[in-house]
């Protein structure tokens, strides 16, 4: 049983906790994830762990399906049945950049954090762009205002930044600033329209995969990917990857497999 520490709402579809579990904190490196049980019948629910604290981690999770809603429910003083990590590759840290171009995508925040934090403790100049729907659901501002140099801001409704999509922000830099290397990380239609920019400006790009993950060990080949021809698995190939090859329309058709399957669990378990 892992005890939560603490839990913050960060917008109506997004909350953080920080968990206590000291062994996946003492292993745990940039890009590392782990997946977590609600209780000892729960689905197995794969998270960034966005950042480390002593013997504590920190998650965060959008409540998109029955598990993660269940999750939400939960509060400070509670505990949660299962936590295991970390699991999947750490990030590869590109030794030969100086200037880094983070691009975060709704939740993609939280995948993106520990990477460009890595970075700029390694003294590379960081930059970031991130979006959202709304001024709230840019998540982590705060903690990314610590270390990146410069941050521009991008939503569908224009309530805060350049109104529009954040590709369109990277393309306007683009012409003004000059950058080794994009990470890029959120919805799979923003990755991908990243990456075929990125690629105009001969810039290279790592992208975080999240197909659907079941056991996370490599067993069950639910998260399977094709990139340059050859199937790769995101829980133990990943879940970062260089974005040259990534054939994001097969992951696109794959992530709605389950849906009909998941809504008819909430309207069962929940009646929505």
């Amino acid at each position: 049983m892992y005890k939560i520490i603490a839990k913050k709402i960060l917008n109506k579809d997004v909350e953080l906790m920080i968990v206590e579990a000291p062994l996946v904190a003492k292993n745990a490196k940039p890009g590392n994830f782990l997946i977590i049980r609600v209780d000892e019948i729960g689905e197995r629910i794969p998270l960034t762990i966005v950042e480390v604290n002593g013997t504590q981690v920190t998650i965060v999770y959008q409540k998109l399906g029955y598990s993660t809603i269940l999750l939400s429910k939960m509060n400070e003083g509670d505990y949660i049945h299962d936590v295991v990590g970390p699991l999947g590759q750490p990030s590869h840290i590109r030794e030969d950049v100086v200037s880094v171009l983070g691009i975060a995508g709704g939740v993609g925040a939280a995948p993106l954090f520990p990477q460009l934090k890595e970075y700029a403790r390694l003294g590379r100049h960081v930059d970031l762009i991130i979006g959202g729907r709304t001024k709230e659901h840019l998540i982590l501002v705060d903690k990314y205002k610590e270390f990146c140099k410069n941050i521009y801001y991008a939503t569908d409704d224009g309530s805060y930044g350049t109104k529009g999509f954040v590709t369109q922000v990277a393309e306007e830099l683009y012409q003004k600033k000059k950058y080794d290397l994009s990470i890029a990380i959120g919805p799979l239609i923003m990755m991908k329209n990243c990456v075929a920019l990125n690629k105009k400006y001969n810039i290279k790009t790592d992208v975080s995969l999240n197909p659907i993950m079941i056991d996370g060990t490599g067993m069950c080949g639910n998260c399977r990917v094709t990139i340059s021809g050859e199937t790769k698995f995101a829980c133990v190939d990943g879940p970062d990857f260089p974005a040259e090859g990534i054939d994001f329309e097969e992951l696109m058709a794959r992530q709605d497999y389950y849906k009909e399957e998941e809504k008819h669990i909430c309207k069962m378990k929940l009646g929505k």
